[in-house]
Formats: C-alpha cells, structure tokens, sequence
C-alpha cells in the first residue's frame, strides 16, 4: 500500500502511513499565475493500492483530489482508495428549492469516476457515499475524542440537539459519564429557546460534543444554557472545525473551559487525531 497525502492533509497522511507501516509519497501542489491547480506525484511508478488523503474543501482542495486521482492512476495504480476526512459538499444533500443542483450527489459522482473505495469521518449523512457506487466506510470520531478527553473529569457529555446524541452516548460511555442533549422548545412562529433536558448540572463538569462548528453560534447558545444551569466548566469538542467568521475567537471569549477539534481541518485547536481510526478502517479492506 502507498498513502499520497494531498496539500490539505499531508500531516493527517504521514501519521497513517506510519501507523500502517507503508510507504508515503508526496504530492507537490502549487498554484499556476493564473491560479489554476498544479499537482505532481513525486514517484516513477505507482504499481500497488494507492489511498489519497485529501479534503474537498474548499474548492481548491476537491479540484486537487480529482487531479490527484487521475495522476496516481496514470502511475499504475492497481486500486484507488479516497480518504476524504472532510467532505465538502456533504451538507448540500437535498434539493430545497426548484433548480438547485444535488451538490453531494454530484461531488461523489465526480469523484467515483477513478477510484474503488471512499473512507469519510463523521459525514454529514452516511447515504451520501452510496453515490460513489463502490465500497464505503464513514469513520466515527467519538472514539478518538473520548480517549483524548478521559483523564479530564468530565461527568457530562451533551449533544447540542437529540439529533445527535448517540455521539455523546458513545463518547460518555467510553470515558465513564453520563450524557444528555440540548432541547429546542419553540414558544412561537418566530421564537426557539434551548435548555438542557434536565434542569440541573450545578457543580457538574460538561463536555458539549458535535459533529462540526461552523460559526459557533449553537454552542455558545447551549453553553450559555448550561452554565445558568449551575455547569462548573465546559468543554467543547468536535469533529470538523471549520470556525468561520472568527468563530474560534468568539468561542473563547465565551468563557469555555476548553475547546478541541480532530485534525480532519488544520486549526489552532485540531489536537485530536484520528489517523488511527482510519489506519483500522483501512486494514479491514
């Protein structure tokens, strides 16, 4: 096997490529003056399975990964495996309105073109991946992050909405908590209000667990509800950090105790890794 670490994950690559003890090459990326996409594979030849790590977010990272697909295979790769730790698009899986395009379908579509497998990590909804029409695994990262946080006294962790507390369950069972979720109560047309849906966290030490942070603006909403909840410290922890719109700063003036994210997108905060979920996953196959 040889893992080829694109420009938006080459640190996320060489930590799989070491766990699965197989070679790594470098994939050179640079920008044309006219700011098109140059990539280079820095190999003569490519004759094994070859897994490409690399985001499709933003734009520029998914115009390299189908670039990349198409060098690798012109290398001899003998199967072409995508590890998308990240997957741009993902969130775009419906149609709201008459002529918007299926963007998730037609991304996935794109890229099935040239490669065997897909592996993503917390995917927006797995049944996007179906679209690839070849096999596909979504890496969980509860796993990941309730090993880095076990040793921190958290006696809660809570999702921010009921969506999604099967991620906190199985965060808080592994580090030996309890967990809960976020209620949205809708007093009118217009006015939604959350609170935890039970009363009273005073003295308690919470870990608010999510998928993704995009501007911020639900966990400092749930954190504000918490902490009138008698919530002694919060910690907050997600997958994919995106923290738009200085998200991350407004994060932290909000009196967190602590804020991490996985190493899916490089950030300040990305100190959780999850090369070792993959490096399994990839094994499996």
């Amino acid at each position: 096997m040889i893992v080829v670490g694109g420009s938006s994950s080459k640190t996320l690559a060489t930590e799989i490529s070491s766990l699965l003890k197989c070679d790594y090459v470098n994939a050179i990326n640079q920008n044309f003056p006219d700011g098109e996409c140059y990539v280079r594979i820095d190999a003569e030849s490519m004759d094994d399975d070859v897994v490409i790590i690399q985001n499709t977010y933003p734009n520029n990272n998914l115009i390299e990964m189908l670039l990349l697909e198409d060098a690798v295979m012109s290398l001899g790769a003998r199967t072409i495996t995508l590890v998308i730790p990240y997957f741009g698009y993902a969130r775009q899986d419906k149609v709201f309105k008459l002529g918007e395009p299926e963007s998730a379908k037609v991304i996935s579509q794109c890229l099935a073109a040239r490669c065997n497998r897909v592996i993503t990590v917390d995917i927006h909804k797995e049944s996007t991946l179906k679209y690839f029409g070849c096999p596909y695994k979504d890496v969980k990262a509860a796993d990941a992050i309730a090993d880095y946080l076990k040793n921190r006294g958290i006696d809660v962790v809570i999702s921010p909405d009921i969506g999604a507390v099967d991620r906190a369950k199985r965060v808080a069972e592994r580090i030996n908590a309890s967990y809960d979720y976020i209620e949205k109560v809708r007093l009118s047309g217009t006015e939604v209000i959350m609170k935890p849906s039970k009363s009273n966290y005073r003295g308690k030490n919470i870990l608010i667990v999510d998928d993704m942070i995009t501007t911020g603006g639900t966990i400092i909403t749930a954190a504000k509800q918490l902490r009138d909840s008698g919530a002694k410290s919060i910690t907050v922890a997600c997958t994919h950090g995106l923290f738009i719109n200085d998200a991350l700063n407004r994060l932290k003036s909000n009196n967190l105790h602590e804020i991490f994210a996985s190493n899916t997108l490089t950030t300040s905060v990305s100190k959780i890794s999850v090369a070792s979920s993959i490096a399994i996953a990839l094994k499996e196959w």
